[in-house]
């Protein structure tokens, strides 16, 4: 049982698995700070600097007047918090996108490779009679 166990970790998609599981966690931090310190600056530079996240209605509770998010849920209150649920929206649709590129770049880097290789000269075969050649002269042979 400890060698059919040994066998299975050590197949090529149980170990790709694993390192992509790996891989795609420390991508994701990756995607993660590119969207929340690169993109959504900027986005908020052409909106002027409009954040939906604190947007919220009080469906039950009291809650200061101008309370944020976090208070209003603190305080108890039963929010309808849409601004929350827009800016998820937004930030996956901007997560989506920049996956898209990187997959895409990695397509074409992937594709010029396969081309480059394409346009290797092929290895001629060595130069000798072929098995039907071979079988034509033994036939032969023996008609003789």
């Amino acid at each position: 049982m400890i060698q059919e166990f040994k066998n299975f970790i050590a197949k090529g998609n149980v170990m790709d698995m694993a390192v992509g599981i790996i891989i795609g966690a420390a991508f994701t931090a990756i995607v993660k700070s590119m969207v929340s310190d690169l993109i959504n600056p900027i986005i908020g530079l052409f909106t002027g600097g409009v954040d939906f996240t604190n947007s919220y209605l009080v469906l039950a509770g009291e809650v200061p007047a101008g309370a944020s998010l976090e208070a209003a849920r603190e305080a108890g209150a039963a929010v309808f918090a849409h601004g929350a649920f827009i800016m998820a929206v937004i930030n996956f649709l901007i997560i989506a996108f920049v996956v898209f590129m990187l997959v895409k770049a990695v397509n074409n880097i992937k594709d010029a490779a396969i081309k480059k290789e394409a346009e290797l000269p092929a290895e001629e075969k060595p130069a000798g009679p072929t098995e039907l050649d071979v079988l034509l002269e033994i036939r032969d042979s023996l008609r003789r």
